[in-house]
């Protein structure tokens, strides 16, 4: 049911051109880099068409960085498909490569990963692409947003192997889905797949963190819509819907529909702050040149906003209606067939 939830955008983003070409660059490199080890692996894989939303959300991007950023995409999604929250020595590796996932920015690129699995081996790859060109403080924002989601992703996990997944109220789980959505470091991307970067204080004003903060709850609170089915068979409590139900009382369509109405409000509010820009740019003095910096990044927002939720609306990850192995592990605790975690 969830997954056929339409929501009314008020903005078209493009899809890039260079897709075809950069999809089948990247599937071949998901399995040359071991980030699936089996057919059935792989299928389910590409299932998820990760290369559409990637093309929707970096629409910008060159047919080369296109792959790159595919790539990325694709390190984040295996990643939180390999979490086992029933067992804790599972919970301990997952947070020694969340560490080492973090760490890697924070190295000069190109560095060898200290801990060695097909997912840090693969993202050390990528950093030493992604950060090319650009500055410093871009890296080290980026390199925060990133560290703040793979946190608390090992602390979802913990929560959850030590049964305190179900434990968070509305409030705690909307600042929680804040973070684990993982939209501040993908929309900072967007900088990157146009190389172009938001000046500073700009970023630092009030208004576009919470603009990011808005986007962030608006498209985790979709997605949270779009993969609710395929939460539940799991098992997963870390759902916007599975907390409304909890909370409140009353019928899963109930818990659905209020969800929908809080999602709603955030796109509204994030509307309203995006309309505040030009009054931002002109109390901060910015040049035509910063302007049009500033543009591009409130489009790199909207892109992830629209193009997201385009993709969620057909992507197999999301699917209710699954058989076969891929259903089978879901339904044993791990949405991923392949361990990515182990050398």
């Amino acid at each position: 049911m969830p997954q056929d939830v339409t929501f009314d955008l008020p903005f078209d983003t493009p899809v890039s051109e260079h897709i075809q070409y950069a999809r089948e660059r990247h599937l071949r490199w998901v399995w040359d880099m071991g980030l699936v080890r089996s057919q059935d692996g792989f299928e389910e894989y590409r299932s998820w068409d990760l290369p559409q939303a990637a093309a929707r959300t970096y629409p910008h991007a060159s047919a080369d960085d296109l792959v790159v950023l595919m790539n990325w995409f694709s390190l984040a999604f295996l990643f939180d498909d390999q979490f086992d929250a029933g067992s804790p020595d599972r919970a301990d590796r997952i947070a020694e490569v969340a560490r080492e996932l973090i760490a890697t920015p924070l190295r000069p690129a190109g560095t060898p990963p200290r801990v060695i699995c097909p997912i840090t081996v693969a993202w050390a790859e990528v950093w030493a692409i992604l950060s090319d060109g650009m500055s410093l403080a871009w890296r080290t924002r980026f390199a925060a947003s990133w560290g703040r989601f793979l946190v608390a992703h090992t602390e979802e996990v913990d929560l959850a192997a030590r049964g305190l997944a179900g434990t968070l109220g509305l409030k705690e789980y909307a600042e929680f889905r804040r973070r684990t959505v993982g939209i501040h470091h993908s929309i900072d991307a967007g900088e990157r797949s146009r190389g172009f970067e938001v000046p500073p204080q700009v970023q630092a004003h009030e208004l576009m963190v919470r603009m990011r903060d808005v986007a962030a709850d608006t498209i985790g609170f979709m997605n949270d819509i779009h993969s609710f089915e395929r939460e539940k068979r799991r098992g997963d409590g870390h759902n916007l819907i599975a907390v409304l139900h909890r909370e409140r009382g009353g019928t899963w369509e109930e818990a659905a529909e209020e969800a929908y109405r809080m999602t709603m409000d955030c796109l509204e509010e994030y509307l309203e702050l995006e309309a505040r820009v030009p009054e931002m740019c002109e109390e901060l003095g910015l040049s035509a040149e910063q302007r049009v910096q500033v543009r591009m990044g409130v489009e790199a927002i909207q892109h992830w906003i629209n193009g997201n939720y385009q993709w969620a609306l057909t992507s197999g990850r999301y699917t209710a209606a699954k058989e076969g192995p891929a259903a089978t592990a879901e339904l044993a605790g791990r949405g991923s067939l392949d361990d990515l975690l182990a050398v």
